[in-house]
């Protein structure tokens, strides 16, 4: 499923992929040799309401975690549809790395990941790299239905069709016919494990949230998201604002224009920051004269006549097809911003019959271990189908495409970046939609920082603007030349943000004047 994608890409194009989490909470302790300060948090067993914590084992990890050593672990037991009292409950693996300060501060981060459907106990390490724990606990829960929580609602079906699907034409309705077929075999196999598709959703997170807040005895907290986490994130801070000291949002998605136009305009904004960087630089604009015209009349010749090509997998030196046509390349481009330096080159060499690295790019990370069973797709489509679908119609979401990128083809318009045949998908996943409410901006006089990416091609820049329209006390950031997440790539991006949790109103952005352009390859 391409939209899968909006929170993976940024890793899989840069090859520094974080490490998720397989299904199954039951692991080795994190560390029987460290001391654990008495009274720490996740120490003590507690029930609050429907909601009790239990101290345990660590969330067992698909790849090894080192910054999970000496981190204190357990378990948060749920309903898992809290409209049904008296229903199921499910549990969600709960890591808290500690501060790397003798004395923290008493209000910790937690962290929201990526997706939806990743899981944030495999996104510690991004963390700890970026210092977020310097001074204060950074709390990783595993979102309802992902990896390390029971049940996860993974479907390693859809991830080997995205894979295989590289080497078919993108638009084609053939290949929407087999994705929706996956889709529905993932929903057949969820249904008849028991799980209530419906109950997996923003709404139920955050209350999630709330419950984990309160069944660790944390009086306030801190809360840090990435992505669709940024989301979660603003549905969290309007509906639970209790104990919530701060809230640092990266890469931002509003819950309040969620859909096809918010992604065109995403890309369209991300693609025009790299062109114009390049423009910019006299040796690239030299050597790649107008790369956005270039881009959009590759995206016409290849919808019109798709290219074929064979590229070999690094993991297992299998040969496999790669078919790129206009809607391949468009979904690429989305991705390459994580590559920005090498996009204006690659694009030339396409444009001069030489498609192996983007083919490289496109498939390698479909294919890439860490692409194959690991996301929930059944938090993806229970957020996408209750939250997005039902309040954007396909006429919109056409017009979108259309006024966004008016010299595309018609079969590209169509289909949003990263959001490919999300409404047939929709259709069968069959949920209810969410209350309209959830489409509500937030707002609130909780300190935020919405910080973004100048090349950020998947949520875009013009986003930070947009929420801190209703959030009075937000510090609006805009870190030039970066791509999606600006925390996971950039040093200054990772300097504000611990500024901001030391003084929220007033982080430190001085490092933004220092900051230089990319310099772009310039083929022989």
């Amino acid at each position: 499923m391409a939209r899968s994608q909006v929170r993976r890409l940024r890793t899989r194009s840069a090859a520094a992929a974080t490490g998720m989490l397989l299904t199954g909470l039951i692991a080795a302790p994190a560390s029987a040799q460290e001391e654990t300060p008495a009274g720490a948090t996740g120490t003590v067993a507690r029930t609050v309401g429907d909601a009790r914590f239990e101290p345990g084992p660590c969330p067992k990890t698909a790849d090894p975690v080192p910054e999970l050593k000496g981190a204190r672990c357990g378990t948060l037991t749920v309903p898992e549809n809290r409209a049904k009292p008296n229903g199921r409950t499910i549990r969600l693996g709960v890591a808290i790395v500690p501060a790397l300060a003798a004395h923290p501060k008493p209000d910790p981060i937690v962290w929201l990941a990526g997706g939806p459907g990743d899981d944030a106990v495999g996104e510690a390490k991004m963390a700890v790299d970026g210092g977020l724990n310097r001074d204060r606990d950074v709390i990783f829960m595993s979102q309802r239905g992902t990896y390390s929580a029971d049940p996860a609602l993974t479907c390693r079906n859809i991830d080997e069709f995205n894979a295989r699907a590289t080497g078919l034409v993108y638009d084609a309705p053939s290949t929407e016919r087999e994705h929706v077929a996956a889709t529905k075999a993932c929903r057949d196999k969820l249904a008849a494990s028991g799980a209530d598709l419906s109950a997996y959703n923003d709404i139920e997170s955050a209350a999630d949230l709330a419950d984990l807040r309160t069944a660790l005895g944390l009086k306030q907290w801190n809360v840090f998201g990435i992505s669709y986490g940024t989301q979660l994130a603003l549905v969290y801070m309007r509906l639970h604002p209790d104990g919530i000291r701060s809230v640092g949002i990266d890469g931002i998605l509003p819950p309040s224009t969620g859909g096809s136009a918010v992604t065109w305009s995403a890309a369209k904004q991300g693609f025009d920051g790299l062109f114009k960087a390049c423009a910019e630089q006299p040796a690239c604009n030299k050597r790649y004269p107008n790369v956005s015209a270039t881009f959009e009349r590759l995206v016409r010749e290849l919808e019109a006549k798709p290219v074929t090509t064979t590229i070999t997998l690094p993991d297992s030196q299998k040969q496999v097809k790669v078919v790129l046509d206009g809607g391949a390349l468009v979904n690429w481009m989305t991705a390459a911003t994580h590559v920005a330096p090498q996009v204006p080159r690659v694009l030339d060499e396409l444009a001069h019959g030489k498609p192996q690295r983007i083919a490289e790019q496109w498939a390698g990370g479909k294919y890439s271990p860490q692409a194959i069973g690991r996301l929930s797709h059944g938090l993806v489509y229970g957020v996408f189908c209750s939250e997005w679908t039902p309040y954007e119609t396909q006429a919109e979401a056409l017009r979108a495409g259309k006024e966004t990128f008016p010299s595309f083809p018609r079969s590209v318009q169509a289909q949003a970046p990263l959001l490919t045949s999300l409404r047939p998908d929709c259709d069968v996943w069959n949920v209810p939609a969410a209350p309209r409410s959830i489409r509500d901006v937030t707002k609130s006089d909780i300190p935020t920082l919405a910080i973004s990416g100048g090349f950020d091609a998947q949520t875009a820049a013009g986003n930070g603007p947009y929420v801190a329209r209703t959030l009075p006390r937000a510090t609006v950031v805009t870190v030039p030349y970066e791509p999606h997440v600006v925390f996971a790539t950039s040093k200054c991006a990772q300097s504000i943000t611990a500024s901001f949790f030391d003084t929220p109103t007033a982080p430190n952005t001085d490092c933004l004047k220092e900051l230089k352009p990319p310099k772009f390859e310039i083929a022989p």
